[in-house]
Order: C-alpha cells, then sequence, then structure tokens
C-alpha cells in the first residue's frame, strides 16, 4: 500500500479531497441506505455499505490506471471513442430500465457483471476530450463557420440530441461546457455569439412547446414541466410534485447548525431518492450546516485545484481538457446542492463521489484521472509541431505529439 502511495503522481491536494470526499460518502450511504432496505425491501444496509466500497476501490483503481496516462494520448483515444459512444447512446433509447424507482432510457446493463451503465456520463467526458484536441488543432489557424460544422458542431448536436430525450440537465451541463471550452479555446467569437443566439432561439422555442404542447415532446416532458412549474410556482404546484423537495426542507431545519448526529437522521426513510439526489440533504440534517458547509469547502478546494492544475498546464490541450472534464464534476455538485436548497429545479443530478450509484462513480473517477494525468509535471511537455494527421487516432497514439 504504501509502494502505491508513494508511487502516485499529479496533484497532491486534488487526490486528497478526492480521497476525503470518498471516506466521508461511507457515512451518509450507509445511513440512507434504510430507505432502500426498509422501505423498498432492497438488501441490506450492509450489502449496499460493502456494494459502495467496491465501487469506489475499482474507481479508484480507474484514477490510478488513468492518471498514468501521457494526457495527449487522450486525443487518439477519443477519436476512437467518439463513434462508440454515438452508438451506445442510441442503443440506449431502446432499452427501458428500472433503478431506484425511476424508469427511463438512460442506463445499459453491462453484460456478465449485470452493472447498470449510465452513457450518457461517458458520453460527456468523451465529448470534451475530443473538442479540446480540436480546439488545440486549430488554435493557430484561421477558419470559418462552415469549416467547424463537421469537426465541432455536429459531433456536439449528436450527443445532446442523443441525451437531451431522457436527461435535461446532462445535455444543459454538456451545451454549457461546450461554449466555455470554445470560449476558453479561442474559437471565433462571432461565430460563438451566433452559436449563443441559436441556441437562447431554440431554447425559446423548446420552452414554448413545452409549456403549450408537451404530448408533442419525448415522455420525460411532462416531468421537466411539472419540476419548472414546481420551481417557479411552488405555492401552485400539485402536493405530490413538493413532496419530495419539502420533506429535503425540514431535513435541513431539523439538523440545524450541528445536526443530530451520524445515522440519527428522521427523513431518510422518507425521502424516496436520499442516498443520490437528495443525499445532501440528509448530511445536513445529520451534520448541519457545519457538515454542509464543509462538504461545500471541499468541492471549492477541488474547483480551485483543478483551475491551478489547468493554469500550470503546459498545452493547450492538457488546459482545456482540464477545464473540459474537471469544471463538470464540481458544477454537477453545486447543482445537487442548490436543488436541496430549492436554489434549482429538480434535475436528477447526483452528489459526486458522495452519491451512492453505480458506474456514474466510474465515470467521476475517470475525469478525475484525466485531470490528474495533466498535473504529472514529467508527463507535461511543450508541445511539438510534428506533421502527422489527427483524424488517424493511430498515428496520434504513436505518442509523436
Amino acid at each position: 500500500m504504501l509502494a502505491i502511495i508513494k508511487n502516485l503522481k499529479g496533484d497532491k491536494a486534488i487526490w486528497g479531497v478526492v480521497a476525503l470526499l470518498a471516506l466521508f460518502s461511507f457515512l451518509p450511504v450507509y445511513s440512507a441506505s434504510t430507505n432502500l432496505v426498509f422501505v423498498n425491501d432492497d438488501g441490506t444496509t450492509f450489502g449496499h455499505l460493502v456494494k459502495h466500497a467496491v465501487l469506489l476501490f475499482l474507481g479508484f483503481g480507474i484514477i490510478y490506471a488513468i492518471h498514468k496516462i501521457p494526457t495527449h494520448y487522450f486525443k487518439g483515444l477519443s477519436i476512437i471513442a467518439l463513434p462508440i459512444v454515438l452508438i451506445l447512446l442510441a442503443y440506449t433509447l431502446t432499452v427501458e430500465t428500472r433503478i431506484g424507482g425511476v424508469t427511463a432510457n438512460r442506463w445499459i446493463k453491462i453484460p456478465l457483471v449485470g452493472v447498470n451503465f449510465q452513457t450518457s456520463t461517458l458520453a460527456s467526458v468523451v465529448l470534451m476530450i475530443w473538442i479540446a484536441r480540436y480546439l488545440t488543432k486549430i488554435k493557430d489557424v484561421k477558419i470559418t463557420f462552415k469549416e467547424s460544422i463537421l469537426p465541432l458542431w455536429l459531433p456536439t448536436a449528436l450527443v445532446v440530441m442523443l441525451i437531451l430525450p431522457e436527461n435535461f440537465s446532462t445535455a444543459a451541463i454538456i451545451c454549457f461546457m461546450v461554449l466555455v471550452l470554445c470560449f476558453l479555446g479561442g474559437y471565433p467569437l462571432k461565430y460563438l455569439f451566433a452559436m449563443v443566439g441559436t441556441g437562447i432561439v431554440l431554447g425559446g422555442m423548446f420552452m414554448f412547446v413545452l409549456f403549450k404542447a408537451p404530448e408533442v415532446l419525448p415522455n420525460r416532458a411532462g416531468t421537466w414541466k411539472s419540476r419548472i412549474e414546481t420551481f417557479i410556482h411552488p405555492e401552485q404546484a400539485d402536493k405530490d410534485d413538493l413532496h419530495q423537495l419539502t420533506l429535503a426542507q425540514i431535513a435541513i431545519a431539523e439538523g440545524g447548525v450541528v445536526g443530530k448526529g451520524a445515522g440519527k437522521s428522521v427523513m431518510k426513510n422518507m425521502l424516496s431518492q436520499s442516498t443520490s439526489d437528495f443525499i445532501f440533504a440528509i448530511i445536513i440534517e445529520e451534520y448541519g450546516l457545519l457538515g454542509g458547509g464543509a462538504l461545500l469547502f471541499f468541492y471549492l478546494l477541488l474547483l480551485f485545484r483543478i483551475v491551478v492544475v489547468a493554469h500550470s498546464a503546459k498545452t493547450v490541450f492538457s488546459k482545456l481538457l482540464v477545464i473540459g472534464v474537471g469544471l463538470p464534476i464540481v458544477f454537477q455538485a453545486f447543482i445537487n446542492m442548490a436543488v436541496v436548497v430549492q436554489l434549482f429545479p429538480v434535475t436528477g443530478q447526483p452528489l459526486p463521489l458522495i452519491s451512492m450509484g453505480g458506474t456514474s462513480i466510474w465515470m467521476t473517477c475517470l475525469a478525475i484521472g484525466i485531470v490528474l494525468s495533466a498535473s504529472n509535471k514529467t508527463e507535461n511537455l511543450e508541445e511539438q509541431s510534428y506533421d502527422i494527421d489527427e483524424t488517424n487516432p493511430l498515428e496520434v497514439l504513436s505518442g509523436q505529439l
């Protein structure tokens, strides 16, 4: 074990924050899992704890393996992975799965191991790498909008359109991160503003249709409409729609400043998503505002270290890569917390490294591993201008870059 720790590369602060978040997660997961056991009659609390431990253990294995890969190799891997994730996303829309009382076309079951895999989490990471690669390629080249449609906007549109029908919040996060990467990567502002304007128009049209004729939209359109209306006009919302948010408010109020203590939450057996989407409410109930504030501090520290790593990276690709895969982790945490305290409509986004989940933990660990790879100073060398075909993954993977 000591030999492994000594062999860890990259930003030690990120390693520390991730380890602390993972270790802390065992407390609320073990406590909140009583909801699954006694309300949903699903397994045992010890069984859920062991499952969470196994997922985290494998997740840290992913971090360790990925952080050893030189950052430039991800360029070639994205060329190979993007077509694969597009196929997986399309296939996912044909598979209906029920998890934690929620039925949706978001997951596929991994053969042999029987683990449910949310393909949108992998797709978002792969797309960010793909865009970072493209923006690096054109950083010193004057391009037209037409030239960027096929390599930039078409892959983005395909990924978003395949995710949107079943996972609006993830699709929205991806759109936002694509715009952030394009802005930071030097994509022509006139084209970027045009895309933002187009997005605003399309978004306005979507909202109009959502509220006037939701039946013409995907099956979950009714859920989106209900969540938005509940957030904007809670006094007019249906009691069933407000139920979970009301229980979360009660949990926060019951927690006070110092909380009730570990395992002493009462609302965990009433909140249907107490191990995932609303686990932050259980954390505040048991550990109070001090515990919730401490958790927020560690996510802010993670954000700070991600920005530091991006700033200190020596290559444009590494800088964009860190921002592209690192910021969504923290954004997801902030969105989860904002939902619980009713600063944001319900989204279904789990709390990274804390919520009990499946492969979403692994995809978070994949992103963290990539950030740590970019923070490894021995691999973070200046880019060299070799004349290679960047559309050929074999040439990119050859390590010439």
